[in-house]
């Protein structure tokens, strides 16, 4: 894919999110009008999740407790049966409860507006920093999950080798009014098209400007690539 077709490949991925089911920390942030607070739970736990055990986990866990305060109150054990069957939910009781010990200690009990501080929390890495600038202030942000990174690389419109390169290089090449919605589209993309094995290409939308780095088998529908 050409640079000069990165408006085409936004706009294309927009045609197809239109009528689409939003990601896990998405729907969560539009139901707690954008909460940092539990937009930043949300995101530990939606790590190595799927989308419909992160809502559900997080429902029954913020039903318990919404702030850094009163999960403080919780034993590991209870945030481990409220996130259950989040993947690795024992460790995430753990670093759940420390992240709030951290925003009480350090930010009066708020999470922090910039990246910066929000990479010092126990568990945050620059994914789930960006998802929550995003999603928890509405501030701009790259987010570069597995799926932001293996579409950009396959379609050819970067060529990293890690997350965090592809961060830095998108931020050199979108306009800042691509940044928030990328990660929100790419995710749905990723998940029902643009797979790790078996793609779509047959049904992708920007196939005719991928240049289809690495891509082997192809799908044709759900049917033959479930086989």
């Amino acid at each position: 894919m050409h640079k000069s077709q990165v408006h085409l490949f936004y706009h294309l991925l927009e045609d197809f999110y239109v009528n689409e089911k939003p990601p896990s920390v998405t729907q969560i942030s539009n139901n707690c009008s954008k909460d940092p607070f539990r937009v930043l739970i949300s995101t530990i736990i939606s790590l190595r999740t799927k989308d419909a055990v992160t809502v559900k986990a997080s429902e029954r866990l913020f039903r318990l407790a919404d702030n850094p305060r009163s999960m403080l109150g919780l034993l590991p054990e209870e945030i481990q049966e409220a996130i259950y069957p989040a993947g690795f939910y024992k460790r995430k009781s753990y670093t759940i409860l420390e992240i709030c010990r951290t925003l009480l200690n350090d930010y009066n009990g708020l999470v922090p507006a910039d990246i910066d501080q929000l990479l010092k929390l126990k568990g945050v890495g620059r994914k789930t920093a960006n998802l929550v600038l995003i999603e928890g202030f509405d501030m701009e942000g790259i987010c570069v999950d597995v799926h932001v990174h293996r579409i950009c690389n396959r379609t050819g419109l970067v060529k990293t080798k890690t997350a965090d390169d592809t961060e830095l290089y998108l931020r050199g090449l979108l306009p800042k009014k691509y940044w928030k919605k990328l990660n929100e589209m790419l995710v749905v993309y990723g998940q029902k098209v643009c797979r790790p094995r078996y793609p779509l290409c047959s049904c992708c939308k920007i196939s005719e400007i991928c240049d289809k780095v690495g891509i082997k088998n192809r799908g044709i529908n759900n049917e033959t690539s479930n086989r």
